[in-house]
């Protein structure tokens, strides 16, 4: 994959960049700052851009949401490159901004949680791919900051640990086997949860994608 880093921890930002070109990964982009980064993705041919983005969130010059400013940024003028925010901190307001744009394609991390290289990548692999990738820790608090849950509140605590999953961007095989339900057991959930989020079957819709939206913009 290309990839593009913005870390203003230099250190950080070079073991990030060793350990990717050591998988076989090109680096193309490796940055202090987010205006940098879009700077530098401005000059970047359409054919020649990054499959993935990876962002800390809090970068000179004020250290607060420059990361994230710039993900919700890169998702309107470049809606294909995956975004992974790899922060040491939830913004949950902009965290569900960036989430209820489109969340294909968008991930979230926290740095003291990624505790396997290979989970790592496989999170950069499946942003590529276009799937969502979050840490639980950042859908605990978009939902701790929840304040219309009206129709969340109707579902069971199991409907809501299989929507969870589903918001980490997990696939239904593997929302079975961490909560130990077979493959009809967890389809009947989500049916549930549609049915109860008022989600109707629709060629123009993807249900399950609406599903997480609701449970994501309820922060």
């Amino acid at each position: 994959m290309r990839i593009a880093l913005a870390e203003d921890s230099a250190l950080l930002r070079a073991g990030l960049t060793e350990l990717l070109t050591s998988r076989g990964h090109e680096v193309g982009i490796a940055v202090d700052n987010a205006a940098d980064l879009l700077a530098a993705l401005d000059g970047v041919d359409d054919d020649a851009l990054p499959d993935v983005v990876v962002l800390d969130n809090r970068m000179p010059p004020t250290f607060t949401n420059e990361g994230i400013r710039a993900a919700l940024s890169l998702r309107g003028s470049h809606p294909r490159i995956g975004v992974l925010v790899l922060s040491q901190y939830v913004e949950t307001r902009y965290a569900a901004e960036l989430l209820a744009g489109s969340p294909a394609g968008v991930g979230y991390l926290l740095k003291d949680r990624v505790a396997d290289v290979r989970d790592f990548l496989d999170a950069l692999a499946r942003l590529a791919r276009g799937e969502t990738v979050l840490d639980p820790e950042v859908v605990q608090q978009l939902v701790g900051a929840s304040r219309h849950r009206s129709d969340l509140d109707r579902l069971t605590a199991r409907e809501r640990e299989v929507l969870e999953l589903m918001a980490q961007g997990r696939t239904n095989t593997a929302v079975g086997s961490t909560l130990f339900l077979s493959a009809g057991a967890v389809e009947k959930n989500i049916t549930s949860i549609f049915a109860k989020l008022g989600l109707q079957q629709s060629p123009a819709d993807h249900r399950r994608v609406l599903a997480v939206l609701a449970y994501l913009q309820s922060a």
